[in-house]
């Protein structure tokens, strides 16, 4: 700042004293031609008086060196001439100052040099006998008297600027002293200029506003920290050059680091493959997730891509202790297996029973209701432990036989198969559409069809529709099963296709449902890499729509 004041009341002196310069020498250009011009013409009105009385004998007793006289007859002819021959001097009947002399006593001209750093003065007065005495005068222009006062002002506009400079200093330093010594801390305190006090104010201001920032986002920080130092779970914070800007406790313990890895290269903490595909995986698609065994335990992370206004900022991690879920899962999957296998044998030796009494083994008057009981409660076993087997089968992605499966035509088959019960509650079926043709396992896609087709009867109102329709892309097959019945209700509808839920468990003990139908359908499509989608509006009806990938081959 004091360089600039400096610069600026040196341009100022400097352009003020050349103005002035200017300004002076004009004046006194004017000032001292007016001087001698009226020299001239009282010199050039004694000449005049001589030379009426005494002729030219005057003139040419005349020693004029600085002056130049120059007598002109009427008709233009030169009679005398202080400087040169009257007779080689041409006519001066058409010069300017001689015309206006003849014209109105007196008259004034002035011509440039060639060199345009001289010019001559005249001026002329008419004489009683009509001629024209002429006097003139060599004087500097305006150009040749500046560049003759070049050096004296050169010299003087150099002591002017160092004069100029030294006060300039001076008062720079004086002007800056006080706002130097601001206390920028406590702005209203201070008395330098009355102009700042606007700008004191406003950084008071600022300042009361950032203090008040500061305040929440120090709030913020700390309940920050006491949410992740009470977590179980691992959380770390990455910049967008996965540095640790965070890292809480249980993280610490997982990763076995100290506080002070904060700003080290994460991937230096831990350099497992799965950690660093995981991160170049979430700055491309913008989450990773990953199961990997540590110290003994399962974890799952998740890691998700941290953007603000498009821009990546960097990565949060988070790891779960898995270790009691994925066990209580295994042992469900194993439970189901064992039981299923344990009680299939048992309910056959039921249905075996059930025979011998339709032989007549039992009482005549029992066996109808004993038979009928036995069957159906035998067939409804039999069914749940399948569907148990099924959903096993998938979880533990047992390998199954792959063929390319048309799903218009398992659809048909479905429609062959259910056409009885469909005719019992007088519900239409129709298959439209494309052929459907995808790779996969057939017996599981047929059971997809048949347990969404036989719900679709179950709950349909009579006399209503099931439309399977089926649409191919070059990249997909879409399945969609479409009916008219009750619908299912809103707060149920992400609880369906849970294993042994039921809507209404009374209705599905009267329809003979296990509930694991919509459970088996979910895990098949999951087997083919599908995605289902479910449309349900209470009283109005259902769609489930299925899209399978043809692009991505199944386990």
């Amino acid at each position: 700042m004091t360089s600039k004041i400096l610069r600026s009341i040196l341009s100022v002196a400097t352009v003020v004293l050349i103005s002035s310069m200017l300004v002076v020498t004009g004046f006194l250009y004017s000032y001292f031609d007016g001087v001698q011009q009226t020299q001239l013409k009282t010199e050039l009105n004694l000449a005049a008086k001589a030379t009426e009385q005494l002729g030219i004998d005057y003139l040419e007793s005349l020693n004029t060196d600085q002056y130049r006289l120059t007598w002109v007859a009427p008709d233009g002819t030169v009679i005398f001439d202080s400087e040169a021959d009257p007779a080689t001097m041409e006519n001066h009947a058409n010069r300017e100052e001689i015309i206006e002399a003849r014209t109105y006593d007196f008259g004034s001209s002035t011509r440039e040099s060639s060199t345009m750093m001289e010019q001559t003065v005249y001026e002329a007065k008419s004489l009683e006998d009509g001629s024209v005495l002429r006097i003139s005068i060599n004087r500097a222009t305006k150009l040749m008297l500046i560049l003759g006062l070049l050096q004296p002002i050169g010299i003087l506009l150099i002591v002017a600027i160092a004069v100029s400079a030294l006060l300039a200093r001076r008062m720079a330093k004086r002007v800056v002293e006080p706002l130097n010594n601001l206390n920028l801390e406590e702005p209203l305190e201070n008395e330098a200029y009355e102009e700042l006090s606007p700008l004191l104010h406003r950084i008071h201001s600022q300042q009361n506003k950032i203090e008040d920032q500061m305040h929440i986002l120090k709030q913020k920080q700390d309940e920050f920290e006491q949410i992740t130092d009470n977590m179980n779970e691992a959380l770390v914070l990455l910049d967008r050059s996965d540095r640790i800007l965070s890292i809480n406790p249980s993280a610490r313990r997982l990763f076995e680091v100290q506080e002070d890895c904060i700003g080290q290269d994460f991937l230096s903490v831990d350099r497992k493959q799965n950690i660093r595909e995981a991160l170049a995986q979430t700055k491309t698609t913008g989450h990773a997730d990953f199961c990997s065994e540590i110290h003994g335990k399962d974890y799952q992370f998740d890691l998700s891509r941290i953007e603000s206004e498009g821009r990546f900022l960097g990565t949060v991690l988070l790891a779960f202790d898995v270790t009691e879920q994925l066990h209580a899962q295994k042992q469900r999957q194993e439970f189901t297996a064992n039981v299923s296998h344990e009680l299939k044998t048992p309910l056959q030796s039921i249905i075996g029973s059930a025979e011998l009494m339709e032989n007549g083994v039992v009482k005549p008057e029992d066996v109808p209701r004993f038979v009928g009981h036995i069957r159906k409660e035998a067939s409804r076993l039999v069914i749940l432990i399948d569907d148990i087997i099924r959903l096993s089968q998938l979880d533990e992605q047992a390998d199954m036989p792959h063929e390319d499966v048309s799903l218009k035509e398992l659809a048909t088959e479905v429609c062959e198969t259910l056409s009885d019960a469909a005719k019992i509650k007088d519900v239409a079926l129709n298959v439209e559409g494309d052929l459907g043709i995808i790779y996969g396992v057939r017996q599981l896609l047929y059971e997809v069809i048949y347990n969404l087709c036989d719900n679709a009867i179950k709950y349909n109102e009579k006399g209503g529709k099931v439309n399977i329709a089926i649409h191919q892309t070059p990249n997909a097959v879409q399945l969609k099963i479409q009916d008219t019945g009750i619908g299912i209700p809103y707060e149920h509808q992400e609880k369906v296709f849970n294993r042994f839920y039921r809507v209404d468990k009374s209705h599905s003990k009267q329809s003979g449902g296990t509930g694991l139908g919509l459970s088996i359908v979910k895990h098949a499509v999951q087997y083919h890499h599908g995605k289902i989608e479910l449309d349900s509006e209470p009283n109005e009806g259902t769609t489930i729509t299925i899209t399978f990938d043809t692009q991505v081959h199944p386990l």
